[in-house]
């Protein structure tokens, strides 16, 4: 049953109660979810446009409020969040729970905390009088591969409706964050060929190819560490890489016919993921041509199940400016995780990374966001849109 719309102008946490009862984990469709925000928004007579993912169920939201054109400022934050399985929750993590300020619930800080906020603030923003416009971004599947943003950015410029400045409200304790690295996420699969173990010469084992690849993984990761480009203010202040996932094999006695890796890079500005896995392509054919030669279908392929680029806001740049003088920071930060920035600013949106809420608490049991954080949310919020949108 859908959550009924507050007869009342609701507040930022009311409406965070609402979006964190729905499930929203990134297997699951985001279809009811934005449902009501649907509601919502047609309850205060705001039009707005859906696109749509491959898979059933998987929606992104634009609504454009004020003038409907493009320029103006985009306040952008996905719904989709992270599983609860396995962790050991306090209470039920899509039931808001508030404890001594802390609004307890999965998604509360990454990122349903930011999106309660933009979607509270839709009536007072409505009551400005709006020179430019304020578009609202609601994605899926950022958790994953971040397919809603591709899919909405790539909307948005078809209607000839891009703005000129965005904010991605992913939480940062409402500081300013200029760059982030990058992410590319691969799955190798390595296809030999079965045989007993006690004669493996009449097999291809693709355990060991795999295990020679991950060896040259290692290698790379060292070399990025002791090489190369440095680029301070990040955690670690280069480009890493790692193998994060393997299986194979079946039995001990049978020589192992599949076996499959999944492998990262996360990179700083200004190098080249995509350029890297070229490189392991090349480094690893040997061992792709060794197991091909025992039948066509032998050998490693490859899949990109995850390519976000990085972020780079020059931090000198003005709407890192107007940013820092309307959180009184004197200073921008870098992060090491990736964000759906990347893409907005690699679609030539300049774009910047300031939310409510700890990145610490993201993907946690017992997740939290204070009450603080949203109260500041919406103070930076209304002060943007007053800075950015309303006419002098």
């Amino acid at each position: 049953m859908r959550p009924a719309i507050p007869s009342s102008r609701p507040d930022t946490v009311a409406i965070l109660s609402t979006l964190v009862a729905f499930d929203t984990t990134s297997r699951l469709p985001n279809a009811p979810l934005i449902a009501w925000i649907e509601d919502y928004l047609r309850g205060l007579g705001v039009s707005y446009s859906l696109s749509r993912g491959a898979e059933d169920g998987k929606l992104n939201l634009h609504a454009i409020l004020g003038p409907q054109t493009g320029g103006g400022l985009a306040l952008s934050g996905h719904v989709d969040c992270v599983p609860v399985d396995g962790q050991a929750w306090s209470s039920d993590p899509f039931t808001l729970r508030e404890e001594a300020g802390r609004l307890h619930g999965r998604g509360t800080a990454d990122m349903k905390g930011f999106v309660s906020a933009t979607l509270a603030a839709v009536p007072d923003i409505l009551a400005m009088p709006l020179a430019r416009p304020v578009h609202l971004f609601i994605t899926f599947d950022e958790e994953t591969n971040c397919a809603g943003a591709r899919h909405l950015i790539a909307d948005v410029a078809t209607r000839g409706v891009m703005p000129d400045l965005c904010v991605v409200g992913e939480p940062s304790m409402m500081t300013p964050i200029v760059a982030h690295k990058g992410r590319l996420a691969l799955r190798a699969t390595f296809t030999g060929r079965a045989a007993h173990s006690s004669t493996p010469a009449r097999g291809a084992n693709a355990l060991h190819a795999m295990g020679r690849a991950i060896a040259h993984i290692a290698d790379e990761a060292d070399r990025f560490a002791r090489e190369g480009r440095r680029a301070e203010g990040f955690d670690p202040p280069h480009t890493t890489t790692q193998a994060g996932l393997a299986q194979g094999g079946m039995i001990l006695n049978i020589v192992p016919e599949h076996a499959m890796l999944e492998l990262e890079w996360r990179p700083v500005p200004g190098d080249d993921a995509l350029a890297e896995f070229a490189k392991l392509r090349d480094t690893l054919q040997p061992l792709h041509d060794a197991l091909h030669a025992h039948g066509p279908e032998c050998g490693i392929a490859y899949d990109v199940t995850c390519d976000l680029p990085p972020l780079d806001l020059p931090p000198d740049s003005h709407l890192a400016d107007i940013v820092r003088q309307v959180t009184g920071s004197n200073a921008t930060g870098r992060v090491s995780y990736g964000t759906e920035a990347g893409i907005y600013q690699h679609a030539g949106l300049p774009t910047i990374v300031c939310g409510p809420g700890d990145i610490a608490q993201a993907h946690k049991p017992d997740e939290f966001i204070t009450r603080e954080q949203l109260a500041r949310c919406d103070a930076f919020l209304n002060a943007m849109i007053r800075k950015l949108c309303v006419s002098p």
